[in-house]
């Protein structure tokens, strides 16, 4: 996934409110950003971090930039959780994800369990197989990517909807996307969302499957990158 538009660089103010972002460019205007993480941003919104925003010119967008990347020091961090469903989607096209590999059709958005929609139906090979992905960016420690960083009952709900899937005797997977450069395994953090972590061991009890991958980032883009192994907390 390539940016539409060069990004502009400039260093965080201040982050407030969910999902707006004030931010200084290198040129010296101030300006406000669209933050497109509803998560806590925990490490990831402190006054003077190097950001960089995407700029728009849609008419309908109310504000001219988007936060779309972090750079810490050699550490790449792409907090917009949107773009992590079209990271995997052209991973899943190209065949980049062996364990999901094969199919006929690659379906997204597609209306399933109580009004949710599930982010990939992978049919033609199998049973149909439904996919659920989630963008992390959390890191308290070294190498290690936590998901969640704030409280999701979202994420639990969509965790309940795949267990039932997977009892259907269809194909249910949770794929984690690690959107920063500097981890090398996955976890959750359960400290954070005890509910989280009990329906997703609830979830994988049932024949949820899980699969993490990390990913290639750049002022330039996002691609998928190599696949990072699951740590039972």
């Amino acid at each position: 996934m390539q940016f539409s538009t060069p990004l502009v660089a400039g260093r965080l103010i201040r982050r407030y409110m969910r999902f707006l972002a004030d931010v200084e460019l290198d040129s010296g205007d101030v300006i406000k950003a669209h933050c497109p993480n509803p998560g806590s941003m925990m490490g990831l919104k402190d006054a003077g971090l190097r950001v960089w925003l995407e700029r728009n010119d849609d008419p309908r967008k109310k504000l001219d930039y988007g936060w779309r990347l972090i750079e810490l020091g050699d550490t790449w961090v792409g907090i917009d959780t949107g773009l992590a469903n079209r990271v995997v989607g052209e991973g899943l096209a190209a065949g980049l994800v062996p364990q999901l590999a094969g199919f006929e059709t690659i379906r997204p958005e597609v209306k399933y369990g109580t009004n949710s929609r599930i982010d990939f139906l992978l049919q033609g090979a199998g049973p149909d197989t439904y996919v659920e992905v989630k963008s992390v960016t959390l890191s308290r420690q070294n190498g290690l990517a936590e998901f969640p960083d704030s409280v999701t009952a979202r994420g639990a709900k969509h965790l309940r909807e795949l267990a039932d899937m997977a009892r259907a005797r269809h194909r249910a997977v949770m794929l984690f996307l690690v959107q920063r450069t500097d981890c090398t395994r996955v976890t959750l953090a359960g400290d954070i969302d005890p509910a989280y972590a009990a329906a997703f061991h609830m979830a994988t009890q049932a024949g949820v499957e899980v699969i993490c991958y990390s990913a290639n980032i750049s002022a330039h883009g996002i691609t998928l990158g190599a696949p990072l192994p699951f740590t039972q907390p």
